[in-house]
């Protein structure tokens, strides 16, 4: 009887400090559910201060721009360094290229950044699906934050949805792709909203 009630208040316990944790690490995020348009300029975008436009011109200190006229490829084009995409095979591609990762993949200082083109076979992409990206960027204060987005594609490379772009607040602070972000916090306050109900 005394061990299922010690169960019981550190099982509650513990998802109280899951929340607390979810809420001190910072995590920022921006559902901007942006169509990258199938051009040469796609979306220059600038994540810290939630601005996109067509055009470099149009945002200051922008990050990202994402674009290409492919239906087999997307280019992709940084800031200058330290800024840029997370490179690698991701889901079974075959080049490296900017990777579509896995859940779980931590985008950090030990990852590898650039700027080519992906593809299903170059990074891993998958069509008809959500696809997670890593990335660095300066932040205004000119300090360095690591990042990932979920970009959906459609049947062809050249349909695509940035629904999300996710970063660490913490300068140099590295950050796990999550395929829904604030999904460990909800599942912490649904054990205290059920402990609450007895």
């Amino acid at each position: 009887m005394l061990s299922n009630r010690l169960v019981k208040h550190f099982g509650v316990a513990s998802a109280a400090a899951l929340v607390a944790g979810a809420a001190n690490a910072a995590v920022v995020t921006w559902n901007c559910n942006l169509v990258v348009p199938n051009n040469i300029d796609g979306q220059y975008i600038n994540v810290e201060a939630q601005t996109f436009a067509s055009a470099a011109g149009l945002v200051t200190g922008w990050d990202l721009n994402p674009y290409g006229t492919s239906t087999t490829a997307m280019s992709w084009f940084a800031a200058a360094a330290p800024s840029g995409c997370v490179m690698g095979l991701g889901q079974g591609g075959t080049t490296s290229a900017v990777a579509s990762l896995s859940a779980g993949t931590l985008v950090g200082a030990a990852s590898t950044y650039g700027n080519t083109a992906s593809s299903v076979t170059a990074g891993g992409w998958v069509l008809n699906a959500a696809n997670y990206f890593g990335f660095r960027f300066l932040a205004a204060g000119g300090t360095t934050h690591y990042g990932f987005g979920k970009m959906t594609i459609g049947a062809t490379m050249g349909v695509r949805t940035l629904n999300f772009v996710s970063y660490e607040s913490v300068a140099g602070a590295g950050i796990s792709v999550i395929p829904a972000p604030g999904a460990i916090a909800l599942l912490g306050l649904a054990g205290l909203c059920g402990r609450r109900r007895r």
